[in-house]
């Protein structure tokens, strides 16, 4: 501006449920009262800001202060204000676009092109033109290839565009490898899978190419329509290990530790005690305990409570849970479309389980027990012993054998366990003949249970997953009110602190006021606090673990969620692993869910396991096999107990 004052800021609509809507209703007033339905929009910017206005009114967000006939006013106007828009556009062609598209604001851009697609404005416009003045006002190739009709109305030249630079390679890690994407990419039709195959190539060549899209490269399932073969993979997989190499060739002067540390202890009265040592979790375990605990039952038990491979409730603690991401890894992490998402959390637990089981197999081993022979007890004489199920059964790997053949046999008898299971949920018995004919491959996620219901889930309603973000995201608007008022969630806030409805700031209420609503949070005149412990406690395990056991509520649980399921907030569904734990089981095993995970029992009973591969490394599969046939154990277990002693019913 000449005059030297600064550009107001325009009105821009980003949607219903966006708090930015609160601090634009000034300047939503102000452009409603200026509006001259005869007088033309001068500049695009304009235009456009017309347009945001009319989505505004569109949505009922108007103005807290503005009367009744204010509001009815100002709906009657919402169709002017988008037709002075589109007339805009109308009137922009291939001879007057050049100096029509200038100092266009970032956050236009994406209203820029969708108003240019809805009056057809491509069709008045070349190649030569439209893309040279897309370009000079800003907008970016991956943004004109976020337009469907502009990719399709400038085909070759999109194409032409695509192929030019192998950087743009990126775009095609967004369209066919990347999760959660932020915008949408539509390809020319005229742009091949060969035309895909060469720029994956030429860009795992280019010294300024991403780590994080290589390695999603590196994992990304072998789709013909993507150009991605098994000689890209591994070209891209010696890239990753290049690029690593690279990377820590010289010493960081930012040094991060990582793992974790087990050990045993025989003087700690506590059986199990857990430090932080500079962020790294230091395990320490009373060996008076174990020396206490030999016996069949109790070394099973010790994995779940003990070593916490399970809560109270028999959920895996081992998988990744969204709620255990940080606030850095959801934001920065690069992730794979058909990738296992880990963070920091799940790697801990992941390194601190595996060597909490290669502690307790050396331990066991020093007082003559094989951890092995304890799983076929549980299968061989505790099941029918407590529960009289029969002809289950399990065979420990040879004591001689390397640890390649006992990672294999592992795989295999972790199979036939699951295996064994379906069949008597499916049958009510395990007939070993029947078994040997329908012996077909473990699909983890279809294990059927023997309790109807057994599993509690948020319904795919907003409204659920809002409440449960609002309560116990690190992300929720409730989190900070003040300096003195702040913690982690807005449940430990409320928890902690005599928190009064005035104490919320203003923007913060309508949160409140739905919750109340919903309720889970009463204000009693001199505080807000949980209004029923009971649901809070569901709604608390539905946020952590994304699944509550119905079977192992109380009575008082299980009516809040009745009265959930009622309102259509939760369903259940039956299966022996929760949605989290068979995805868990389907990383590390298979390729039936995930692109990302080792893949050990593919390659381990098919012989594809690297021939390189050291004894140590076949020692960390085989601790792998036996963490999860460990899990498998507990979660059966649980099944035939919740079956045994469940006498509420469902």
């Amino acid at each position: 501006m000449t005059d030297g004052m600064a550009e107001p800021k325009r009105v821009k609509f980003y949607g219903a449920g966006d708090f930015a809507s609160y601090w634009q209703f000034d300047r939503i007033a102000e452009v409603i009262a200026q509006f001259d339905p005869t007088e033309a929009a001068l500049t695009v910017v304009d235009a456009i800001e017309l347009y945001n206005v009319s989505l505004y009114i569109e949505a009922g967000l108007l103005p807290v202060d503005y009367s009744e006939s204010q509001c009815e006013a100002a709906k009657s106007l919402a169709p002017r204000l988008r037709a002075s828009a589109f007339k805009f556009f109308l009137a922009i062609n291939g001879t007057n676009l050049a100096t029509q598209l200038n100092g266009i604001p970032h956050y236009y851009r994406s209203n820029l092109l969708e108003l240019l697609s809805r009056n057809k404005t491509f069709e008045r416009a070349d190649a030569q033109v439209m893309l040279p003045g897309l370009m000079g006002a800003g907008i970016s190739l991956g943004e004109m290839l976020g337009n469907k009709q502009l990719s399709a109305a400038y085909d070759s030249h999109i194409r032409g565009a695509l192929i030019a630079d192998a950087r743009h390679a990126e775009h095609l890690v967004r369209k066919y490898l990347q999760k959660d994407a932020s915008t949408e990419i539509h390809l020319p039709r005229s742009f091949t899978a060969s035309d895909a195959r060469k720029l994956f190539a030429a860009y795992l060549e280019d010294p300024q190419a991403n780590l994080n899209y290589v390695r999603l490269i590196s994992t990304a399932p072998i789709e013909p329509h993507t150009g991605i073969d098994a000689r890209l993979k591994l070209e891209a997989k010696r890239q990753v290990e290049r690029m690593v190499a690279e990377l820590f060739k010289e010493e960081s002067t930012m040094k991060f530790k990582t793992g974790a540390s087990v050990s045993l202890s025989d003087s700690q009265d506590e059986p199990a005690k857990m430090e932080l040592d500079d962020m790294v979790p230091t395990y320490t375990y009373s060996q008076n305990w174990l020396d206490e605990t030999l016996d069949n039952p109790s070394i099973l038990n010790n994995f779940q409570h003990l070593f916490e491979f399970a809560d109270d409730h028999a959920l895996l603690t081992l998988p990744s849970y969204p709620s255990e991401l940080g606030t850095f890894e959801r934001l920065v992490t690069t992730t794979g479309r058909k990738h296992y998402q880990t963070g920091a959390a799940f790697t801990a637990k992941d390194i601190s389980s595996m060597l909490q089981t290669h502690m307790y197999r050396n331990y066991l081993s020093s007082k003559d027990i094989d951890l092995e022979s304890v799983i076929a007890w549980f299968c061989d004489a505790y099941l029918t012993e407590e529960f009289g199920v029969i002809n289950f059964a399990f065979t420990p790997s040879a004591p001689a054998s390397s640890y390649l053949e006992k990672a294999r046999h592992l795989f295999a008898e972790m199979e036939g366990l699951a295996n064994q299971f379906r069949h008597y949920v499916q049958y009510g018995e395990v007939d070993r003949e029947l078994l040997a004919i329908t012996s077909d491959p473990v699909a983890y996620k279809q294990i059927p249970s023997l309790l109807d219901g057994k599993y509690v889930y948020p319904a795919n309603n907003e409204d659920i997953r809002g409440v449960l973000h609002a309560l116990f995201s690190d992300q929720s608007g409730l989190i900070y009110i003040n300096d003195a008022l702040q913690d982690s969630s807005a449940a430990r806030l409320l928890v902690q602190n005599d928190v009064s409805y005035s104490d919320f700031l203003e923007h913060q209420r309508a949160i409140v006021d739905e919750l109340i609503a919903f309720g889970v949070l009463e204000d009693t005149g001199t505080h807000v606090r949980i209004r029923k412990p009971q649901q809070f406690l569901l709604l608390q395990r539905l946020f952590h673990k994304e699944v509550a056991t119905y079977h192992h509520l109380s009575v008082d649980g299980r009516a809040h969620v009745a009265a959930l399921e009622g309102r259509g907030l939760l369903t259940r569904r039956s299966s022996l692993l929760t949605e989290a734990e068979s995805s868990y089981f389907n990383y590390f095993l298979n390729k039936a869910e995930f692109s990302n995970g080792p893949e050990l029992r593919n390659k381990y009973l098919h012989g594809s396991q690297p021939t390189t591969a050291s004894e140590e490394e076949h020692l960390q599969t085989y601790l792998t096999a036996l963490k999860l046939l460990v899990a498998l154990v507990i979660k059966i277990n649980d099944e035939f107990y919740l079956q045994a002693t469940d006498t509420v019913g469902s």
